[in-house]
């Protein structure tokens, strides 16, 4: 088959005849369709976020695919079948603290790293081996455009941090990070669940005039200063009321002051879930105040991408209607302009914006 490989980092990725994965009992061979380019990705194979990938890696977050063979342990997936696959894998042999690797992206921990060298390579491949458990299926009308569907590596990241913060129908949320990819994602996924409104802070004016203009008065929007206690008191006026939950989605680049910021505007007995990229480069802690925390019974949880069962919500919500794609921009790349697709990413790195890599179109 042919792929994308990264030699080394800092070097282009380039495509080549690599030997078609082998699945072993547990995992699924998927053809895949379409697999989504985020905007980060230069930063990652460029070595510029650390991630512990080990090249030569095909890399790739999930994608679009067909099966082409399952395993024993398949019992309802078939060849031919629609999917989407999640890079989201865990180890099976603890049920409590299980590792976690997202498939040819990153891992955590000794245990992920372990996990990771096993599933090795991601979806910038014609061909990947995903595990069972891993694989769902997809409506018919994702095989339309696949390109479009590819979008759910983003979606899934904020509805993983929205459920685990349990986002009640009829909610103030507050996504912190709301003008970036996953946090405009946040905002249509929020809605979709059923928010009331969402409080959209961020410096780019255009970016949340955008927002604005595709979901309407549930939308506040608020022009951040950088000063940490005025944006606070402007993101408590904007709601109109009790905030019930923070979502922070803000990438490594951010000062801690603008998560914590964001954070404090919880109410009493408020949720916070952490999901965002803040102090991975360095930089001050959050610093959150153990006073404010404990008087106010503040809950305050850290996500790292979704649970398994978190796919089926999300693909249930898409077709459904619910969380609309239509209105996202996508710009779709064959595997032979993989490194034309990463610069490409780079440089639409704002809310609805979309890059797909397509290494099989039929």
């Amino acid at each position: 088959m042919r792929a994308a490989v990264l030699t080394e980092f800092g070097a282009p990725l380039t495509v080549r005849e690599v030997p078609d994965p082998e699945p072993v009992g547990g995992e699924v061979l998927v053809e895949v369709l379409a697999t989504c380019v985020l905007p980060y990705a230069a930063e990652v194979f460029g070595g510029v976020r650390n991630y512990p990938l080990v090249p030569p890696v095909v890399p790739g977050l999930g994608g679009v695919g067909r099966v082409v063979r399952t395993g024993p342990d398949a019992t309802r997936l078939r060849a031919g079948d629609l999917v989407w696959c999640d890079p989201t894998v865990r180890s099976r042999d603890d049920a409590l603290t299980p590792d976690i690797a997202l498939q040819g992206w990153s891992s955590r921990g000794d245990g992920g790293a372990a996990l990771a060298q096993h599933l090795h390579d991601g979806s910038f491949a014609e061909l990947m081996r995903v595990p069972t458990e891993n694989v769902f299926p997809l409506p018919s009308a994702a095989g339309d455009d696949p390109a479009r569907w590819a979008a759910l590596a983003v979606h899934a990241v904020p509805y993983g941090g929205l459920t685990a913060g349990e986002l009640r129908p009829g909610e103030t949320l507050l996504v912190s990070g709301a003008t970036g990819n996953f946090g405009s994602s946040a905002v249509a996924v929020g809605l979709a669940m059923g928010a009331g409104r969402v409080v959209v802070p961020g410096r780019n004016r255009d970016a949340l005039a955008l927002l604005v203009d595709r979901f309407g008065p549930r939308v506040r929007p608020v022009t951040l200063t950088g000063e940490e206690a005025a944006d606070r008191a402007a993101m408590s006026a904007a709601a109109d009321g009790p905030i019930d939950m923070v979502i922070d989605l803000l990438p490594p680049s951010a000062p801690s002051s603008a998560a914590r910021a964001a954070a404090m505007t919880v109410r009493e007995y408020g949720r916070v879930v952490l999901m965002g990229g803040v102090g991975m480069l360095g930089g001050d802690d959050l610093a959150l105040p153990y006073p404010w925390i404990m008087r106010n019974s503040i809950t305050v949880r850290g996500q790292w991408m979704a649970p398994r069962t978190a796919n089926v919500g999300l693909i249930r919500l898409l077709a459904s209607g619910a969380l609309d794609l239509a209105p996202e921009r996508v710009r779709s790349f064959p595997l032979d302009a993989v490194v034309d697709a990463v610069t490409h990413a780079a440089a639409h790195a704002g809310p609805f914006d979309r890059t797909a890599l397509t290494p099989r179109t039929g």
